[in-house]
């Protein structure tokens, strides 16, 4: 999984990216760096709804979760009730699982506890980014000490669903590691992006 594919337009990319579905979301999303409070979390919860699934099952589900869970706003989200948890069961759209909906909003009310605590959100997360030194090659791991240490954290304050494998695939997605294998076109744009970036504390 650490070499490069020519993807349709003959440039090189990481292998999972090349189906119609993920090609745009590998190349404007993934690995990019991302401090919205809002994208964040919805990201966290997707990728607990990933888990047993592939991300390409989730992410051609993306616009009907994005619906279903009010755009994924932690404030929205944290006031759904039984009702809420009746109609999301109902939801074709969605993966209806009654464990991974309970937990995301369970995680929405978190989120909010998180970033009253530190400022924000974004500014908790961001404060488990990894050490260079720390990955092994691009796409050769499945976690890290730091998904690891913040799953350990998440899991502490009552997060739910924020497995060490989970939270590296989430960590992968928002910028906090270049994941991008060597070679990959997007690579070089997404080490851009990062040293332009500064996380918030």
């Amino acid at each position: 999984m650490n070499a490069a594919a020519p993807g349709p337009d003959g440039l090189p990319r990481c292998p999972w990216s090349l189906s119609p579905d993920e090609l745009p979301y590998h190349d404007a999303e993934w690995g990019f760096p991302v401090a919205d409070d809002q994208r964040l979390f919805e990201k966290v919860s997707l990728e607990a709804f990933q888990s047993g699934l592939s991300w390409r099952t989730i992410l051609v589900k993306r616009p009907a979760f994005r619906t279903a869970f009010a755009g994924f706003d932690p404030q929205a989200v944290a006031a759904f009730d039984d009702g809420d948890v009746a109609r999301l069961l109902a939801d074709a759209g969605i993966v209806r699982h009654r464990g991974k909906i309970e937990a995301t909003i369970n995680n929405a009310a978190r989120a909010i506890e998180t970033a009253a605590e530190h400022g924000s959100l974004a500014a908790y997360l961001w404060g488990f980014e990894p050490a260079a030194a720390d990955l092994g090659e691009p796409q050769t791991l499945t976690t890290s000490p730091a998904a690891i240490a913040l799953s350990k954290d998440l899991k502490k304050r009552g997060w739910k669903f924020v497995g060490p494998t989970t939270i590296f695939a989430f960590m992968q997605a928002m910028g906090l590691v270049n994941d991008h294998v060597t070679g990959c076109v997007v690579r070089a744009e997404v080490a851009a992006a990062r040293a332009a970036f500064t996380p918030p504390r």
